[in-house]
C-alpha cells in the first residue's frame, strides 16, 4: 500500500505516465494491472495510464512523450505560432494541432485512440534534424511543460505544408505579421533546411512584403538547390527564386 501512496503523491493531476516509465521506477507489470483493477489508475490505451477519473488532454500526451520517451515530436506550423501568443491573426485558434516530427517516429495508437478537445494532424518528414534542441522553445498549457517549434522554425513547417495542408494566400498574410523574427535564427534554419522548394518560398515571401530582418541575411550560404519548382499550378514564375506563385501577386 506504501507504493501506491507514493505513486499517487508523486503523480502530477492532468499528467500522463507511459508504462515503460512506470516499469523503469520499479513498477512492474503485474503491480500496474493491480492498481488498475483496483480502480487506481485508468488505461488510456496499450501502454500509456492516468490517474483513475482525472482529465488529460493533448498536451498531456505529448509531454509524456517528449519526456518520458525523449520524443521530438512537437506542435509546429500555425499551432506553434498560436500557442507562442501570435493567434490574433491567425484562423488556427480552436482548430486542428499540427504536429511535427522526424520521419523515423509515429505517435503511438494510444495518442491517436483518444477523443482529444482538437483534432490532430501529425505531419512525419526529414524537413529538419528533429534531435537539434535549438529548434524548440518551452511554453505551459495547464501547468504543463512541453516544447513546440520556435517561431522560426514553425514559418517553414506551414510553408511546409503548401499546397495541400496550407494555403498559399494565408501563409503570406502570416508572413507579414511576423516582423520579429531573429535574422540569426532563420539563417541557420535556411541553412539546415532540406527543402529547397521550403527555402525559396520563405525567402520569396519575406522579399515581398519587405520585412527588414531579411535584409540581415547571407544568401550565399544558402543552398536554393537547382532547376525549377512548382509551388501553385496556373501561377505565374518568379525568375529570382525559379518557383510558381500566384498570379496575383505578379510582378
Amino acid at each position: 500500500m506504501n507504493k501506491i501512496k507514493r505513486l499517487i503523491k508523486e503523480w502530477r493531476r492532468g499528467t500522463i505516465k507511459l508504462s515503460s516509465h512506470l516499469q523503469s521506477n520499479g513498477y512492474q507489470r503485474e503491480l500496474i494491472k493491480k492498481y488498475k483493477n483496483s480502480n487506481w489508475l485508468e488505461s488510456l490505451g496499450y501502454g500509456a495510464y492516468k490517474l483513475s477519473g482525472d482529465e488529460v488532454g493533448w498536451y498531456s500526451g505529448i509531454e509524456a512523450l517528449q519526456k518520458q520517451k525523449l520524443s521530438n515530436i512537437h506542435p509546429g506550423s500555425k499551432s506553434a505560432l498560436e500557442l507562442k501568443g501570435y493567434g490574433h491573426y491567425l484562423r488556427q485558434n480552436g482548430q486542428t494541432i499540427k504536429l511535427f516530427g522526424s520521419y523515423k517516429e509515429s505517435l503511438p495508437a494510444w495518442f491517436n485512440n483518444q477523443e482529444w478537445s482538437r483534432s490532430i494532424k501529425y505531419t512525419q518528414t526529414k524537413l529538419f534534424n528533429y534531435e537539434d534542441e535549438g529548434l524548440y522553445t518551452n511554453i505551459k498549457i495547464e501547468g504543463i511543460e512541453l516544447k513546440i517549434s520556435i517561431p522560426e522554425l514553425a514559418v517553414l513547417e506551414m510553408l511546409f505544408e503548401i499546397p495541400k495542408g496550407q494555403t498559399f494566400d494565408e501563409a503570406l498574410k502570416i508572413m507579414e505579421n511576423l516582423m520579429t523574427l531573429r535574422p540569426n535564427k532563420v539563417q541557420y534554419l535556411l541553412q539546415n533546411c532540406n527543402s529547397v522548394k521550403v527555402k525559396r518560398i520563405f525567402m520569396w515571401m519575406a522579399e515581398k512584403v519587405n520585412h527588414t530582418w531579411a535584409k540581415e541575411l547571407d544568401l550565399t550560404r544558402i543552398d536554393f538547390g537547382k532547376g525549377e519548382r512548382m509551388v501553385v499550378r496556373n501561377g505565374t514564375f518568379d525568375k529570382k527564386y525559379r518557383i510558381t506563385v500566384p498570379r496575383d501577386y505578379e510582378g
